[in-house]
């Protein structure tokens, strides 16, 4: 027979409740200002659903009325530094925190509402509606609540993916030499989310002072916990990453704060992340203003139930048991709250003139439709006084430097001038420089500074993302191959490229994202992908491709200046390339949009970037045609060089553009698009097109080169071109 032992777990799996004792100790002025944050919150709720009732909520309208003991007891003690983050669900926990951030943590019954606090409400009801005046000029609405000042980081749309930002927070919180903590909230769905699983693991792994909150309030929209999961005790979670767990009765606030604060001394010792599960309940239908049981997914029974377990109730029941206030007192506490809303409310709507007997919105409130497309990203203002270079007119001393040395060298350049630049991504700290050799020499020089991350792209993207949103740290992310982006597509793109504009328009996400087009490497479908064409499509980003040495130094320190989200590809046919550099000097920087022009001619305009404006080139010589080859150099919407295409095309009348990769996901497509766009007058002949076949390359050699374009491919290209000429 074998020998068998058991195994325990690592950390400790908690339950904790509370006792009357529990309750005559806690804090009065602790009770009190949990009693009045809940009566606020839910006043707060009621007016939205009522508001949604008449049509005035565009979009969905989450209530967290039932879950108010969550959000409240875990919130109640945190400071402004401290920060949180939600789901969809998360009125609650903005609002907890906001006032706590106003109020300095403490509510006084008999005087419930200041002046701040009734900003607070009336600002987060305006955000809600859609309005200027909401803390993210109207944009965010009911899923999106930011307020950076209070330490609210924002509330998401996407079931667990903000929790990725959260560990990035709670990285910078932690190497910015505080005891700071972030707490992240999310549902019982969420719990089966890969983001969520890869960043207990990442979080766990690094001793981060952040909490998953677990808000099981045992429903996804009707689908219930236990045919969701085989263990329905969420918090179960934790144990597989040695993570310290408690689960707790949500609708019992005080234990939710004792066990929060538990969680808090193994956050800020040092000691790494905790999970709080607090079973709730929302008392209506997952959106709008109905139970559950309308919708025939829950028993009236089951809502009774636990409408008589209502945190509220408990919280009154216990304070009047202990003489710290009467039933008088809390029906005060509740018309303090419901006065503060009707208030709230005559701010912001009006008497329909159109429709007797209902309301509207005040017209004068709404945001400038001139301000839709602002903020997608920002004006770039912060590269002003910086020293240009243009490496094509350089005149002074050059150097003979490889492509490969060019990235790490200019990255060990910036992070000796900057302390806040932080590298990570698989490998970055090992080999000699990662797989490439573009991070050599960084991990020994810069201690702490060039993170080897788990493979687990969704949250170590995500890390990076709320790294830089916080602010105090620029993080230069690698993705080992771009087709990895697929993986984290929801931090890359729903995340940090929608972020700034989300939220309002104004707050910063200085990121680099490196990757390398590894096409004719054989390293198959999976691998070899150019997503030049994925991002440019992509709100936010912004796209550098180097086509050499000189160009990476000048275009990777533009990118690194920039306080926006920039991918910056390269590819391996580079690498071991060599090329004049200006001598000695890491510090230029290539201006934001501008092209290079690598070759004049008079026939046709060939476009291109990274390896193939080599192939273009060698391409134009082989065919003896007079072509301008213009190097993009920045491929993005917002700074692509349209002075420089323009005056080509309105000289040459042709354009071919040039590309390597499949034509599925080609960037030329766009391109092409816009150009007809903008210079269909000046065009004899449609745009014409080089791009690898619509499979993606395969491990074959031949199966893989036939997938591509390469020089003979662009040949073609310019044959097609000299035969339209011929026409003219």
């Amino acid at each position: 027979m074998p020998e068998r032992r058991r195994l325990d777990p690592l950390a400790p799996w908690i339950e904790l409740s509370t006792t009357a004792q529990d309750w005559a100790s806690a804090d009065p002025a602790l009770l009190a200002t949990m009693l009045g944050q809940l009566h606020l919150i839910r006043a707060f709720e009621e007016t939205v659903l009522e508001l949604a009732g008449e049509g005035l909520v565009h979009g969905p309208a989450h209530s967290s009325i039932g879950q108010e003991g969550g959000a409240v007891g875990s919130i109640v003690g945190l400071g402004s530094t401290d920060a949180i983050n939600g789901s969809h669900r998360g009125h609650h926990q903005f609002l907890a925190k906001a006032i706590n951030h106003v109020s300095g943590g403490a509510l006084d019954p008999a005087a419930l509402v200041t002046a701040d606090i009734q900003t607070v409400l009336q600002r987060t009801l305006a955000e809600i509606l859609g309005l200027a005046q909401g803390y993210c000029r109207g944009r965010g609405g009911s899923m999106h609540l930011q307020w950076f000042e209070a330490g609210a980081l924002g509330t998401n749309a996407i079931v667990g993916g903000g929790v990725p930002l959260a560990a990035g927070n709670a990285w910078a919180q932690k190497h910015a030499g505080t005891t700071d903590v972030t707490v992240s909230y999310f549902g019982d769905g969420a719990t089966n989310i890969g983001s969520v699983l890869e960043t207990m693991n990442l979080a766990s792994a690094w001793k981060l002072p952040l909490a998953f909150f677990i808000e099981n309030n045992l429903y996804a929209v009707s689908t219930t916990v236990a045919e969701s999961t085989g263990e329905p005790r969420l918090s179960a979670r934790a144990l597989g990453f040695g993570i310290p767990s408690w689960r707790v009765d949500g609708m019992d606030p005080l234990a939710v704060h004792l066990a929060t604060k538990e969680a808090e001394q193994v956050m800020r010792s040092g000691q790494g992340p905790a999970v709080v599960e607090v079973e709730v309940y929302r008392f209506f239908h997952q959106n709008g203003p109905y139970p559950g049981s309308a919708f025939g997914y829950r028993t009236k029974e089951e809502e009774a139930a636990w409408r008589a377990r209502d945190p509220l109730d408990r919280v009154a029941r216990e304070m009047i048991a202990l003489g710290q206030i009467d039933t008088a007192g809390i029906a005060a506490v509740r018309e303090q709250a419901l006065s503060a809303m009707r208030d709230a409310v005559a701010q912001l709507l009006e008497a329909d003139p159109e429709s007797a007997g209902k309301r509207r919105i005040r017209p004068e409130l709404w945001p400038d439709v001139d301000f839709v497309n602002v903020g997608v990203r920002g004006d770039a203002s912060e590269l002003t006084g910086l020293r240009t270079l243009e490496p094509t007119e350089y005149r002074g001393e050059l150097e003979t430097k490889k492509f490969v040395d060019a990235v790490a060298g200019v990255m060990d350049r910036r992070m000796a001038e900057d302390a806040r630049i932080v590298v990570l991504g698989e490998d970055v700290h090992r080999l000699n420089g990662g797989t490439n050799g573009a991070t050599k020499g960084l991990a020994k020089k810069f201690e702490g500074r060039v993170l080897g991350t788990p493979i687990s792209e969704n949250a170590f993207a995500g890390l990076g993302g709320g790294m830089a949103l916080d602010g105090r740290y620029r993080p230069v992310v690698e993705f080992m191959y771009p087709d990895f982006m697929w993986v984290a597509a929801d931090q890359v793109f729903n995340q940090i490229g929608k972020a700034r504009h989300m939220f309002g328009g104004e707050n910063p996400v200085p990121l680099v994202l490196r990757t390398k087009v590894a096409m004719g490497s054989g390293y198959g479908s999976q691998h070899l992908m150019d997503p030049a064409g994925i991002f440019a499509t992509s709100p936010g980003w912004r796209i550098v491709a180097p086509s050499s040495a000189a160009d990476y130094i000048g275009l990777m320190n533009t990118a690194l200046a920039l306080q926006d989200p920039v991918l910056v590809i390269e590819h391996v046919d580079l690498y071991a390339d060599s090329g004049d550099v200006p001598a000695g000097d890491l510090d230029y920087f290539i201006p934001l949009g501008r092209a290079a022009l690598r070759r004049e001619g008079t026939d046709v305009t060939v476009i291109s970037y990274l390896s193939m404006v080599k192939h273009s080139l060698e391409a134009v010589e082989l065919t003896g045609m007079s072509a301008d080859v213009v190097d993009l150099r920045w491929l993005d919407r917002a700074s692509i060089d349209w002075e420089t295409i323009g005056t080509s095309i309105r000289k040459t009348n042709s354009v071919l553009i040039v590309e390597q990769g499949a034509r599925g996901t080609s960037y030329g497509a766009w391109l092409s698009d816009e150009i007809q766009r903008r210079f269909f007058d000046y065009l004899d002949q449609p745009v014409e097109r080089v791009t690898g076949g619509e499979a993606s390359p395969s491990i074959s050699r031949v199966l893989e080169r036939a997938a591509i374009a390469r020089t003979e491919d662009v040949v073609a290209g310019l044959e097609i071109i000299k035969l339209g000429l011929g026409t003219r």
